[in-house]
């Protein structure tokens, strides 16, 4: 038998392997040391992605701290996603694309109407995806942060402005992260057809678990 690829430089045995379909949901709780990659199945799909302390529900991602710490507003192997306390959740232990966005945010029903028409608005969307992950464990619109957009490509122009163009991964590439802490993702597999950021065709993400 062949051995799957997919799961290759994984630091240890596999606990979860799934296929989110595009435009899904998707939450799982992962312990301290264990390890999240992301697979692009079919290229240039964007992976929104919000993280909580499983401890304490009101530690969870920053992006402002996140960016702080590192000087930068892309995140690349050996970042670290802090939270709202400053401490690290998780760290991008590798990744096969250049980098990811901080700044781009979750399509929602609203920005659709507002940036591509007003028969958009019944589109499904990233902050609805959140919403309906989030109320597995209780919680709601107030709880939704600035998200991660894992390899999504907003690039930031000499005069501030910015873009969402054609995505940088490809078939297959990947991103590894390690849990610093017991902590819960949660993830829009991201159903957006009106910009590039997934090619105009939504396609699944696989997502695997190792110890």
């Amino acid at each position: 038998m062949t051995a799957d690829p997919a799961f290759g430089g994984l630091p240890g045995a596999v606990l979860h392997d799934e296929i989110v379909p595009a435009r899904a949901p998707w939450l799982h709780h992962i312990a301290a040391g264990e390890t999240l990659r992301i697979i692009d199945i079919e290229g240039n799909q964007a992976v929104d992605f919000l993280l909580y302390s499983d401890a304490d529900d009101a530690e969870r991602y920053s992006a402002q701290d996140t960016v702080s710490a590192q000087g930068n507003l892309f995140l690349r192997e050996g970042s670290v996603l802090r939270s709202n306390e400053g401490r690290p959740l998780m760290t991008i232990t590798g990744t096969s694309v250049a980098y990811h966005d901080t700044i781009g945010g979750a399509c929602s029903c609203e920005s659709n109407t507002l940036r591509y028409g007003h028969h958009t608005k019944a589109q499904h969307a990233c902050v609805e995806n959140f919403l309906e992950a989030n109320l597995l464990e209780g919680r709601g619109k107030r709880d939704m942060v600035s998200n991660i957009n894992f390899f999504m490509n907003v690039p930031v122009e000499e005069d501030g402005s910015l873009g969402i163009v054609d995505g940088i991964s490809a078939p297959g590439l990947t991103v590894d992260l390690r849990a610093e802490m017991d902590v819960i993702v949660v993830v829009s597999n991201c159903p957006q057809i009106n910009n590039p950021c997934n090619a105009f065709n939504p396609t699944p993400v696989r997502m695997i678990v190792s110890a």
